[in-house]
């Protein structure tokens, strides 16, 4: 199901929702863009808005992949499907009657893609998260043939986590760029014996730890990172 001749990029995914898939993605364009790349982001789905001081509604992963690419592209345009409540996106669609279509997510795609030659595609919760009754994020992946970067957010649980979802991208045949732990708030207990465990049992390059965000960059809610958290982050992390 891949795209031919896909741009440069990437679909960034993770152990779970609130994992730092944001973070990470916001990082990667801003180093994409050190090496000259005119980058934009993507998100398939959205689930959650709030409205900001212009009293527009917005999504705050949206906004923050618009500001770490300083692109006049629109949210609408950054995703095709941009829903208020936040919950799961299948469930939030269909109580809305709104079906949540690959194709439209394939075309979306495609249109940002011919407006810059790289893009990174953030996923939505987890790597297998469903669309409809019949389709997955993961599918998606499949459709656009981007490599993928797992972002795994440490604390504890997130072995099995990570290493299921490594399988599941395997088994999909997708390439894996490489994985990224991020400390999210507080530190996890065995923060670096944990990180060894999966560096001996992912097959992919560890591109780096992003330790806890310092209080002033903490992300304040119903907001975008900041530009410095993204910088932050961008420092810790290497790209594959």
């Amino acid at each position: 199901m891949k795209t031919s001749n896909p741009p440069a990029g990437f679909f960034v995914t993770g152990t779970d929702t609130e994992v730092g898939k944001t973070l990470v993605s916001g990082a990667l364009i801003l180093k994409l863009k050190q090496l000259g790349h005119n980058v934009a982001g993507f998100k398939p789905v959205v689930a959650g808005t709030y409205q900001d001081k212009d009293q527009h509604l917005v999504n705050e992963d949206l906004e923050t992949l618009r500001l770490a690419a300083d692109t006049r592209l629109s949210g609408q345009v950054l995703c095709p499907y941009i829903l208020n409540t936040p919950a799961a996106p299948h469930l939030v669609a269909q109580a809305a009657g709104i079906d949540l279509d690959i194709k439209v997510i394939e075309a979306a795609y495609q249109a940002v893609a011919t407006q810059c030659d790289a893009v990174v595609v953030e996923g939505a919760g987890g790597f297998l998260v469903p669309l409809n009754d019949q389709t997955n994020l993961s599918e998606v992946a499949q459709l656009i043939g981007l490599p993928v970067i797992l972002v795994v957010g440490m604390r504890l649980g997130c072995i099995n986590h990570a290493l299921l979802t490594y399988e599941a991208i395997k088994m999909r045949h997708l390439p894996i760029a490489g994985w990224v732990a991020n400390a999210l708030e507080e530190e996890m207990s065995l923060l670096q014996e944990n990180l060894l465990t999966l560096r001996k049992r992912i097959d992919a390059p560890y591109l780096g730890l992003i330790p806890s965000l310092p209080n002033d960059l903490q992300k304040p809610v119903n907001a975008p990172y900041s530009m410095e958290a993204l910088q932050f982050a961008a420092q810790h992390i290497s790209l594959p």
